[in-house]
């Protein structure tokens, strides 16, 4: 199934910008038996770090971050890009591939001590991965775990998120080793 999961993303050359092979999830999501088993392995490698909360990263990590949290019968937070959160915020830098970008949480999003657990649809450089961790761990949140449907391998993200946060543990459902 993992292969079948795979085979349905598909590459969109020069998108959001020339040089950048955009890994499209959206077939993934369309297609009810791929999407059911993603979010499956997703919630049963999720419930073995016995989080609390789950936090979802604008925007398709909350197409999975949701239904994880639903399986796992637990609150989910959200992680959006500046200004589209309408209460107080925590704010951090979230440097991506394409741009330099802000993070932001309601200060309230995560209690001090919750275990948290992050989603996000796909992992690259690591670096939204990276921001995303700092956020979670300034509002006192532990992280128990970074998942992922997609990793590009070949960018070496977790590889850097395990540099910066050796305490999480990363997993990802399909791995492009190749660009």
């Amino acid at each position: 199934m993992i292969n079948r999961v795979k085979g349905k993303i598909f590459e969109v050359k020069d998108f959001p910008k020339p040089g950048i092979g955009f890994k499209d999830i959206t077939p993934v999501v369309q297609a009810a038996d791929c999407f059911q088993e993603g979010v499956r392995i997703l919630a049963a490698w999720a419930k073995k770090r016995k989080p609390q909360l789950i936090v979802g990263i604008e925007s398709r990590g909350f197409l999975f971050a949701a239904p994880v949290a639903h399986r796992l019968k637990l609150g989910m937070s959200v992680i959006r890009k500046k200004g589209k959160l309408p209460a107080k915020t925590v704010c951090v830098k979230a440097p991506n591939e394409y741009a330099l970008e802000y993070f932001e949480m309601h200060e309230d999003g995560i209690r001090p001590g919750e275990r948290v657990l992050i989603i996000d649809d796909l992992i690259a450089t690591g670096s939204s991965s990276i921001s995303a961790i700092d956020l979670v761990q300034s509002l006192k949140g532990t992280v128990v775990g970074f998942a992922s449907l997609v990793e590009l391998a070949f960018l070496n993200g977790v590889e850097n998120i395990r540099r910066a946060h050796p305490e999480v543990e990363v997993f990802s459902l399909v791995r492009f080793d190749k660009e």
